[in-house]
This record gives structure tokens, C-alpha cells and sequence, in this order.
């Protein structure tokens, strides 16, 4: 989508100046994979306009390949606010956009076969029929094919009511061999009185990696039904959007690159701290060689 952010804290009509950017939890995660060496396609639909012109170049400027669908509806847009400092409101913009025109015929199947990990959202089958569709394609093209999929439940309610979430995200997680989800977003698919139980609930539906994001309380995790446990980096929040897509790119990363279980989960701690710190959804992704500066004692690197 395009994002647009006011440079000031406060109600948004009394705003001057609003920055424009791109934002989107599938692009954020390739983003974040290219930042750490790790190879990622985005594949979507967007318009044939100026902002999807942007959505494109702002990818490619990463590095990212990108295989985009162009249409004749709108390119979504999100609207970010600083209420206060210590609040932002989040709002959308993409009803009959070109976002919720993907169908199955967008999905490039030669693209998921060579692909090592498909990762998809519980954001695109929320936005109708054709995405729903589309995600359930591209699972099934990569269960065929040997590709690991990945799932981050991302439950948006502004998208879909609680019913008819819980049915699709409990069918994807299913289908998923590593789930991310915040504890909200688990117990719409499984019960459980703690983040570990939620965890060890949804690996029992078939996922063998299922990670329970926590926010500043860390992550819990089951991996091939072993428990684990990362504490959060403290750092100073400046915009918490994005910290959840951060912490997939990190973990998918190490994943990637064959590291065991608690280096994905502490490079996931890592990437999630570093995007708080700074405005933006993806802008303060960090590159490999910056995973140890939240930890330097010394403010001056030189």
C-alpha cells in the first residue's frame, strides 16, 4: 500500500505536512530478508498508478524482486497517526482497491516451486474471495512442491469478524509448517491459559515451528516440540508498526541460512527492537553487519 504519515504528534487536522511512503507486512518481511542477505520476491497486485509506482521502485530499491500485477483500481493506502507519543492509530484505505482484486491467476507457480520458503498473512485472504483463493493456491503449489511455508496470522478485525477469521487462519495454520501469531491472534485459533500452552496448541495442528510474538515481553516458542524462550532488547520505542513483520524477516532469515532454533529467535529479537527505534514501518530493518549495535556500550561507533 501507500503510506501516508504526518511529520507531527497530534490530531491529524491540525497536521501541515504529511510524508508519503510505502507499508505492507509481505513487503515489509522481503524488505527485511534483503537487509540480511537473505534472497525475497514479493508477489502482488497493485494499481496503475502513482503509488503503485512507487510500491514498485521502493521494492526494487531494495533489492527486492518483484512481481507485481498492475490493475486499473487504486492502490491501497494506510493512514498513520501519532495521537500522542504514546499512541498510533493505524487506519485503511483499500476497499475494491487493486490489492483486493489478486486472484489464483496472479500467483506465479514457477516462482513458489524454486522458492526455499513460501510466507504468506492472514492480512490477504481477509481482503475476499480472489485473495483468499490466490493464498490458498500458493500454499498448496508450495506443499506439493517441498517448499516450507510460512504463516503470520495477522488478524486485522477492520478486515474480517472473529467467526470467519478463526476458520481461515485455523485452516492456513494447518497448512503451515512455521506460524508466527501474537497471543490474541493464537487464541483465535487455539485455546490455552499461557503463551507456552497457545504455542504448543497451535504446533499440535501440524506446524513444527510455532512462535508466539510478545512484544516487550519477548517471544515463546515450540520447534519440533522442544519449548524455547527469547527475552526482548530494551530499547526505546519511537513507532511499534512493523516490530512483528521485523521479528519474521529475522527468524526466516536465520532459517534460511540453516541456524538452530535460539539464534533464529535472538536474531528475531533483534530485527524486532531495531524497528521500533526508528519512524517507519521498514525503514530501520537492519543489515547483518548492524545485529550487535543494540547491544554496544559505546553511543559512538567510529
Amino acid at each position: 500500500m501507500g503510506l501516508l504519515t504526518p511529520t507531527e504528534t497530534g490530531p491529524l487536522q491540525q497536521v501541515t505536512t504529511l510524508r508519503l511512503g510505502i507499508a505492507g507486512s509481505e513487503s515489509n518481511v522481503a524488505i527485511g530478508l534483503r537487509r540480511l542477505g537473505a534472497p525475497a520476491t514479493w508477489i502482488g497486485r497493485v494499481g496503475g498508478d502513482e503509488l503503485g509506482d512507487l510500491v514498485v521502485r521502493e521494492l526494487r530499491a531494495e533489492d527486492v524482486t518483484v512481481v507485481a500485477i498492475r490493475d486499473t483500481a487504486p492502490t491501497g493506502l494506510m493512514l498513520k497517526t501519532r495521537r500522542t507519543d504514546a499512541i498510533t492509530t493505524v487506519r485503511y484505505y483499500r476497499a475494491a482497491s487493486a490489492g483486493s482484486h489478486l486472484c489464483p491467476a496472479d500467483v506465479d507457480e514457477d516462482t513458489i516451486r524454486s522458492a526455499a520458503v513460501l510466507h504468506v498473512t492472514g492480512i490477504t485472504p481477509a481482503l475476499g474471495d480472489g485473495p483468499a483463493a490466490a493464498v490458498r493456491k500458493a500454499v498448496e503449489i508450495a506443499r506439493a512442491a517441498g517448499v516450507t511455508v510460512s504463516l503470520d496470522l495477522n488478524y486485522r478485525s477492520a478486515l474480517w469478524d472473529t467467526a470467519a477469521a478463526s476458520a481461515a487462519l485455523r485452516e492456513l495454520v494447518k497448512r503451515s509448517d512455521v506460524v508466527f501469531a501474537g497471543e490474541h491472534e493464537a487464541a483465535l485459533v487455539v485455546d490455552g491459559s499461557t503463551p507456552q500452552h497457545l504455542a504448543a496448541n497451535l504446533a499440535q495442528l501440524g506446524p513444527r515451528q510455532a512462535v508466539l510474538k510478545r512484544g516487550p515481553a519477548g517471544c515463546v516458542a515450540v520447534i519440533d516440540q522442544a519449548p524455547y524462550q527469547q527475552q526482548a532488547l530494551t530499547v526505546r520505542a519511537v513507532d511499534p508498526v512493523g516490530a512483528g513483520d521485523a521479528f519474521v524477516a529475522g527468524y526466516l532469515a536465520e532459517l534460511l541460512a540453516g541456524k538452530p532454533p535460539a539464534e533464529r529467535l535472538a536474531t528475531a529479537a533483534a530485527t524486532g527492537a531495531f524497528a521500533v527505534t526508528v519512524p517507519g514501518d521498514w525503514e530501520g530493518l537492519p543489515r547483518r553487519d548492524e545485529l550487535d549495535l543494540l547491544t554496544a556500550t559505546d553511543p559512538v561507533i567510529r
